[in-house]
């Protein structure tokens, strides 16, 4: 019984939030652009880059191999809470509600070039993390292959080293 109420109720929560989420997003967004181009780009951009790039890092974290699974989760969880933004965002673009459209007129009135900055926020962000995460890994390469290569040269100074001390001298 408590099992069927809990579920009653997520699915309650969910309808309400999702007449309610895309409209209220739609507004603080609109409220902060004021209807001008240039400030709504500008914080499209921001919001796309920054609420996409910081969860890409932390899931980045997230997955390196001395992690345990406690702190994995608590990776993730941290990641999709500041990807919300952009998923708020995402649920006016692609929502096919009526909360959904309400909040795209908002932002096609009071937020112009917010929806499309943020999409080219986001994938430059994405970029940037695969970059970040091709530095990383060249560079953790680049110290493998560095103590491979110091390694190999103190072996050859010591062989080096035990040549010389068996070869007969010139006698001085």
């Amino acid at each position: 019984m408590w099992i069927g109420a809990g579920v009653v109720a997520v699915v309650a929560l969910y309808f309400i939030l999702a007449a309610f989420i895309p409209r209220w997003w739609g507004q603080r967004i609109g409220d902060q652009v004021d209807g001008s181009m240039p400030v709504g780009i500008g914080l499209g951009l921001f919001y796309g880059f920054v609420f996409t790039l910081l969860p890409l890092l932390l899931l980045l974290l997230a997955l390196r191999r001395n992690r345990s699974w406690r702190t994995r989760a608590w990776l993730a969880a941290g990641a999709i809470v500041l990807a919300i933004p952009n998923l708020m965002t995402l649920g006016i673009v692609a929502g096919n509600g009526s909360a959904a459209h309400a909040g795209e007129r908002i932002l096609d009135v009071e937020g112009p070039g917010f929806r499309a900055s943020t999409l080219i926020g986001v994938i430059v962000a994405v970029a940037a993390a695969i970059g970040i995460r091709y530095l990383i890994d060249s560079r953790r390469r680049a110290r493998s292959k560095a103590g491979r290569l110091d390694e190999e040269l103190r072996s050859r100074d010591a062989a080096a080293e035990t040549a010389a001390d068996g070869r007969p001298g010139d006698g001085s």
